[in-house]
């Protein structure tokens, strides 16, 4: 009964020999207009408290997360026949554990989070290039600090549906839920 670590060892299994990158995930929001929109980010980390991903805050999701918490996450590893999908609250994680984890990229990415108006329009590739020769020079021999416009969320789980994949579309499905992120989980079987 404990979705999560199903997951991971899901996530363990895509991971062995991936034909894409395992980590990706289609980000699901919905913004204040109550239109849907959904992007792939990466996943940075799954845990009994959530999924973790990051992001510039100032960015269309970012903004729609703080219209709306609530989204949804898909996993799919056709290699191995799984499919994950989670319905949840995205908060904000912590500054210690944003700092920590903007440490550990690329300096190219970290210097990438500071010149890119992600979701915002763009002129001309020049104007990006300038924008990041600009902070190149500025952080020029010293470490890069995260911006404060960009961090990460933890998606709480409330629903996770296990779908594996079987021959003529009888396909095996698993919902997991609970009421709040404390509550223990309940499982139902679906049909496919």
């Amino acid at each position: 009964m404990d979705p999560i670590g199903r997951f991971v060892a899901l996530f363990a299994q895509a991971r062995v020999n991936p034909c894409h990158d395992p980590t990706a995930m289609t980000l699901s929001t919905v913004g204040a207009d109550g239109r849907p929109s959904a992007r792939v980010v990466l996943l940075k980390g799954a845990d009994a408290e959530g999924f973790v991903f990051y992001t510039n805050t100032r960015s269309r999701k970012g903004r729609e997360l703080v219209a709306n918490a609530n989204v949804a996450l898909t996993f799919w590893w056709p290699h191995i026949g799984w499919q994950v999908r989670v319905e949840g609250a995205a908060v904000p994680v912590g500054d210690a554990e944003a700092d920590a984890y903007f440490a550990t990229r690329a300096r190219g990415s970290q210097l990438g989070a500071w010149a890119s108006y992600q979701s915002d329009p763009l002129d001309s590739r020049a104007e990006l290039e300038a924008r990041l020769a600009a902070v190149t020079q500025q952080y020029l021999g010293q470490p890069v600090p995260r911006p404060a416009h960009w961090s990460g969320y933890r998606v709480a789980p409330l629903v996770v549906e296990l779908w594996q994949n079987r021959e003529d579309r009888l396909h095996d499905r698993e919902e997991y839920s609970r009421p709040t992120p404390t509550a223990p989980w309940t499982m139902r079987r679906l049909n496919p």
